[in-house]
């Protein structure tokens, strides 16, 4: 027993963590099931749609991406990789152009989705990153989606994979805590993401396409903005089953994200750094029970992390674990909100941002 402590005193606290983490996490949970899922049903005609993929040294995953869309689809644009981007692309059956070089301030990524959808003329255009895959329909389904809801821009959340050992223990948790901050029904263009976003191609370009959003390191939630102040319709959607994305490099994609909040809404920011405070209070508090001998309710308190955390993680093995990633992600969360704060510029992909 702790002297001078009153010995309920921690059970106190131990039920005030649990009700705080649990709140955070369950609604961060709600906010992920309250963007509707992606319908499976598809008609059976191919959609007028073609696939614009940027991508910069991507030879490992470019022809995965491209052979997991339909034939005659993909244009593959070569962000001046300097690997053998362009070849794996085109032995997968992409076309492949060169992006031209971005000016200063100009975002890589969107100035090479410009170049890829001025060739294009199709009804619809999808925009993808090269470490995505797709499985069959999901084109059909995309389209047939944002065409019955009456849709000119949807962007599409697909299943999340991580590579390494180091970010699947840490990518589910950080992706609970996207969704701690982020709020789809209360702010629908602060949620709207890059990674897959099908568009009109005339209310795309009526808005000026990715030229209109060159100098934004936020491109994809100022497309949405933009939607929204010409009253064009955009929304968001899910799925677990046709498509998923691989996070690599979670550092620093956690640097970009520091950026994303502090221009789409600080607040959101702080909700996810107070969440991973809260979370962090689990040892201390674990301790102290154990301390105090209250072996049920310390056996209860330390398992909170996993149950919590059990569907970002997918099964209770790798849910296990969740707890090292409340203390991993921490240092990293600091870092990112620190270099939003000071305007550093961040390193992606060899290029400065």
């Amino acid at each position: 027993m702790l002297s001078g402590f009153d010995p309920d005193a921690s059970l106190w606290v131990a039920g005030a963590a649990g009700a705080v983490l649990c709140g955070c996490f369950l609604l961060a949970r709600l906010r992920y099931l309250a963007i509707p899922p992606l319908s499976s049903a598809t008609p059976a005609d191919a959609p007028d749609c073609m696939v614009v993929i940027p991508a910069r040294n991507e030879e490992s995953f470019i022809a995965e991406a491209v052979s997991s869309l339909p034939n005659d689809t993909v244009i593959v644009v070569d962000d001046h990789s300097s690997d053998h981007t362009a070849e794996a692309a085109r032995k997968a059956g992409a076309g492949v152009i060169p992006a031209g070089e971005p000016g200063p301030g100009v975002s890589g990524k969107a100035n090479a989705c410009m170049a890829g959808a001025r060739l294009l003329d199709s009804k619809w255009i999808l925009f993808a990153d090269a470490d995505t895959r797709f499985a069959p329909g999901f084109l059909n389904a995309a389209v047939a989606s944002a065409e019955a809801s009456g849709l000119s821009f949807l962007s599409i959340y697909l299943r999340a994979e991580f590579t390494g050992l180091g970010d699947r223990v840490l990518g589910p948790y950080a992706q609970a805590l996207y969704f701690v901050g982020i709020t789809p029904r209360g702010d629908p263009a602060a949620i709207f993401n890059g990674q897959c976003l099908l568009v009109q191609r005339e209310p795309y370009q009526f808005l000026g396409g990715h030229a209109a959003v060159l100098n934004s390191l936020v491109d994809d939630v100022k497309l949405a903005a933009l939607a929204r102040r010409h009253r064009l319709k955009f929304s968001t959607a899910r799925t677990e089953s046709l498509g998923r994305v691989r996070f690599r490099d979670l550092k620093a994609t956690f640097l970009r994200s520091g950026f994303r909040f502090l221009l789409t809404g600080w607040w959101s920011g702080i909700a996810i750094l107070l969440a991973a405070l809260l979370a962090a209070m689990w040892l201390p508090v674990l301790a102290w029970l154990l301390a105090e001998n209250h072996g049920i309710a310390a056996a209860i308190f330390g398992l909170l992390p996993t149950v919590l955390l059990l569907p970002w993680y997918r099964n209770v093995w790798s849910a296990i674990v969740a707890p090292l990633a409340i203390y991993r992600i921490l240092p990293i969360l600091f870092r990112a909100a620190g270099a939003a704060l000071l305007g550093r510029r961040v390193e992606w992909k060899d290029r400065l941002i």
